[in-house]
């Protein structure tokens, strides 16, 4: 799945809960700016996400627009992402 600023994949979990893997690749960036990047999605997940996410492990991948997004932004892809997610079953 793709939104603006994030790309997702999800499979079925054999565990009893999610796991979600977070890629914030350099795309010409520097250090600070991708750590930003990557401290706002580890944030949303771990408040927005996780809660609700049941049996998927969910890869999310920041594509080049993530880098001039807001918080919200992210947060508001995350969460259509999220949807997308928990429709996947085991």
């Amino acid at each position: 799945m793709q939104t603006e600023h994030l790309e997702a994949r999800a499979s079925a979990s054999l565990l009893l809960h999610p796991r979600v893997g977070i890629v914030v690749p350099k795309h010409r960036r520097k250090i600070v700016e991708r750590n930003k990047v990557k401290r706002r999605l580890r944030e949303i997940v771990r408040i927005g996400l996780l809660p609700r996410l049941g049996t998927v492990d969910l890869l999310i991948r920041a594509r080049p627009e993530a880098y001039g997004s807001t918080f919200q932004q992210l947060a508001d892809d995350v969460a259509v992402i999220g949807e997308w997610a928990t429709r996947i079953k085991r």
